[in-house]
């Protein structure tokens, strides 16, 4: 207690800080706003997708073998310790336009069918009831939508839809069409022919009379470059060697064929790169076996002839063993050429070939039984398939190839090496079976000369055979070998269903109502910090430093005179609130004085100086109101009486005290009207007059009222307050700004003025106002929340009804009070 007096910024600093309860109720009034928002997000979600295509992601695994033997392993020392797999070259072997076209031919997809809709383009696909078989020998007329329509059972007629604004933006309806082939009717199967057009269209399922579709015939090229883009290929996990193959559709149908039909051409692909080595061989066999062929024809002949013309029946018997030991020398010395001959040509074709030895012949297929040698050849081709392979889609200064290319450098050298120790290992051989066989021929040379001649020529027959019956048993081989053969590859998981991954429905439904929610909160956010206005008690305690006294409710009567005219109105009780809180601050004053300010014109100062000397004069008190603000006098038409003597004219020494106190309807209640408008009002109040005119009135009068000018505008208030005891400083809700309080503000801590209190007027319930369980932020109860909480009853005059609001913005936020 400060010289009697309270110090109510004590109990200002004692206040509770505000927390989330506050923005909670703040913002929660506004649910109307969020509901309508949310509400139309939620449509809008729900057309965007009634309207849009829908995309779906078809999913395929291929399981991918290890290839490198591991003689390729040993010769890179990269790879000794990882994998042999390269899956980088897999995958761009999907994405190449090679495998594209080998799966397209498996699904045909030059063709689109659709079905007529105002909605949404339907594709049709597989459900389609015609089928367009194109003639591509024949330039077409591609791109363009052509329309059919139904007329009969066996016939139908071509058109081409009339373009709209939307139409022109639309790329798949800009195509020219064959204008040769419009406006007809043509028949189920027949050919329809044209300069620019050759294709016939059968009706495949069944299809009513007056049914419409449309169709696009497209380019081969355009479908391929389109599909070989199409498709996502990556392997699972880093540690396994299965490559997930996916591709996003509009139809789940069409995206499965495709996915499937490029497994499936990859599958096939790497088959007959594997039987390639099969196939060479198969044929090294045929064409020697046609030299064979003639040879022992020409033999057996001659050997038939020779028998004839001798009259020689068994000659076997006769030669013994010695024609025995020479044959088995020959068919040695024949092995030993075959080897040679191959050994010759291996390097001769290594020394011709650069980099692509996928022809190369493997020993172990002609029968040469040199594992090492054999190893190193399958590698090699092994290798240069692979590089083959990821040419397709690929440089040849792709890193990959130039591995590739180091690995067949390797193997190549280490070829070439052991086939020179071969050749001469085996030219070694040759010579000692040729000794051999030489010293077998004198002996054989001692025989009568007929049966020399026929050992010779049975000889050349034997060797010829047996030569020939190896090569169809090596050729037996090589064609099980290759119809036994199986891809090194398979494919683990066919594609079967597809997953919506366009318009994600749960997704955006949510996000939908996210934004429904936030865009109005944000809005609402940036309204409130961006409006500088006093909007209710928290802001109004943030930004003032005087004690906030009471609150004043909005009244929506037509008069000024609430509490005199409306004593039951929820009103006049926060007056009487007001008027309890005055009582117990001066309470040790005889003659209260009481000034009322504000900062600028509007605030309601005069208001609560009408109402607050309204209920000084019902509780018993005499009380005067005074009319101080001389610039805009406006008390006496307030409460009905004349401004021709007033103030100013007792000022001026034309009228006496007496006079200026007038006496008005309402009982106890005296008003000083401020008088006719002088030219020098600051200079008027700052008479002596003045101070003798207030002692006259704190004689006569338990209560004096002054209601004075603006303080921020005018400075007679600031010379006014040295006559007051208490003073008023009256803020507006959604009126008053915050800079606006910045020079009470200043003075309050400066200590230039005294006794301030502040007294919030014109709340209305809900909205904005922070609700404080039924109290102001003050003294005293704050009855102007109690109306629309519902706590009232009949007991106070609720009769008034709120005032319309006459902006589209004030009707519009005021749906959402409570």
């Amino acid at each position: 207690m400060i010289d009697g007096k309270i110090d109510i910024s004590k109990f200002e600093q004692e206040a509770k800080p505000i927390d989330i309860k506050y923005y909670l109720i703040k913002y929660s009034r506004y649910w109307p706003l969020y509901a309508t928002c949310i509400f139309i997000a939620m449509v809008l979600v729900f057309l965007f997708h009634r309207y849009s295509l829908e995309e779906y992601q078809v999913q395929g695994s291929v399981l991918i073998k290890p290839k490198n033997s591991p003689e390729v392993r040993i010769l890179d020392r990269s790879n000794i310790f990882s994998g042999g797999n390269n899956l980088e070259n897999d995958i761009l072997l999907f994405s190449s336009k090679n495998l594209a076209e080998e799966a397209l031919k498996k699904v045909h997809f030059e063709v689109s069918y659709y079905a007529s809709t105002n909605i949404k383009e339907v594709e049709l696909y597989d459900k389609s009831p015609i089928k367009v078989l194109v003639d591509w020998s024949v330039h077409q007329a591609e791109g363009g939508t052509v329309h059919l329509t139904k007329v009969s059972d066996t016939e139908f007629t071509l058109t081409q839809e009339d373009k709209t604004f939307f139409d022109f933006f639309n790329s798949k309806n800009n195509r020219p069409l064959d204008e040769a082939i419009l406006n007809k009717t043509f028949k189920f199967g027949e050919v329809i022919l044209s300069d620019r057009s050759k294709f016939v269209v059968q009706q495949v399922k069944d299809m009513a009379v007056d049914d419409k579709l449309y169709f696009i015939i497209h380019s081969p090229v355009d479908v391929l470059d389109r599909y070989s883009r199409a498709v996502t290929v990556r392997p699972i996990n880093n540690l396994g060697t299965v490559l997930q193959v996916t591709m996003v559709s509009q139809v789940v149908e069409k995206g499965r064929d495709y996915v499937n039909a490029l497994m499936d051409s990859y599958i096939e692909f790497d088959l007959r790169e594997k039987n390639r080595i099969t196939e060479n061989t198969l044929r090294f066999i045929d064409d020697q076996m046609h030299i064979l062929e003639d040879t022992l024809k020409m033999v057996e002949s001659s050997m038939l002839n020779f028998k004839v013309d001798n009259k020689l029946m068994d000659v076997n018997s006769e030669f013994g063993g010695v024609l025995g030991n020479i044959q088995e020398l020959e068919g040695m010395i024949q092995n030993i050429d075959f080897e040679l001959s191959y050994y010759e040509s291996l390097q001769t074709y290594l020394s011709t070939k650069t980099m692509d030895y996928g022809d190369i012949i493997a020993p172990s297929i002609v029968g040469l039984s040199d594992g090492f040698l054999n190893g190193l050849i399958q590698s090699l081709v092994q290798v240069s398939m692979e590089r083959r392979k990821l040419l397709a889609v690929v440089n040849d200064n792709h890193p990959n190839v130039v591995v590739l290319d180091e690995q067949i450098s390797k193997l190549r050298e280490n070829i070439f090496e052991n086939i020179n120790n071969l050749v001469s290992n085996t030219k070694r051989r040759k010579a000692e079976a040729q000794k051999k066989l030489s010293q077998l021929d004198d002996k054989f040379a001692q025989l009568p000369q007929t049966e020399s001649d026929y050992t010779k020529i049975l000889r050349q027959f034997k060797l010829r055979e047996n030569l020939y019956n190896y090569l169809l048993e090596k050729r037996a081989e090589a064609g099980i070998a290759k119809a036994s053969n199986v891809s090194d590859n398979a494919v683990l998981d066919y594609a079967r269903r597809g997953s919506l991954i366009f318009p994600k429905k749960t997704q955006n439904y949510g996000l939908a109502f996210g934004l429904g929610f936030f865009i109005p909160l944000l809005v609402l956010f940036a309204y409130h910090y961006l409006n500088n206005r006093i909007m209710d008690q928290i802001q109004l305690k943030n930004s003032l430093r005087i004690p906030l006294l009471g609150t004043i409710g909005l009244s929506n009567k037509e008069t000024n005179m609430i509490v005199a005219e409306h004593p039951k109105a929820m009103v006049s009780e926060s007056f009487r609130s007001l008027r309890s809180a005055l009582f117990y601050i001066a309470s040790e004053k005889k003659c209260k004085k009481i000034l009322v300010t504000s900062s600028v014109s509007g605030e309601g100062k005069t208001f609560v100086s009408l109402n607050l000397a309204a209920a000084m004069a019902l509780s018993g008190k005499r009380t005067v109101l005074i009319g101080l603000d001389l610039r805009k006098p406006r008390i006496a038409d307030y409460v009905g009486v004349g401004n021709k003597v007033g103030l100013s004219s007792y000022l001026v020494d034309r009228s006496t005290q007496e006079e200026i106190v007038i006496q008005t309807k309402y009982d106890n209640l005296f008003i000083v009207p401020s008088g006719p408008i002088p030219p020098n009002p600051a200079e008027l109040l700052l008479k002596d007059k003045m101070a003798e005119f207030l002692i006259y009135l704190e004689g006569h009068f338990d209560v004096i009222v002054m209601d004075t000018p603006p303080i921020g505008l005018v400075s007679e208030t600031t010379d006014l307050l040295r006559f007051s005891d208490i003073n008023l400083y009256i803020i507006r809700q959604d009126y008053t700004h915050k800079k606006y309080l910045l020079m009470i503000n200043d003075l309050y801590a400066n200590d230039q003025v005294r006794d301030f209190y502040a007294v919030f007027n014109g709340i209305r319930a809900g909205g904005d106002v922070y609700d404080f369980g039924g109290y102001n932020y003050g003294y005293g109860y704050n009855y102007s929340y109690m109306k629309k909480n519902n706590v009232t009853g009949n007991y106070y005059e609720d009769a008034e009804g709120e005032k319309k609001p006459t902006f589209w913005i004030d009707k519009f936020f005021a749906k959402f009070r409570v």
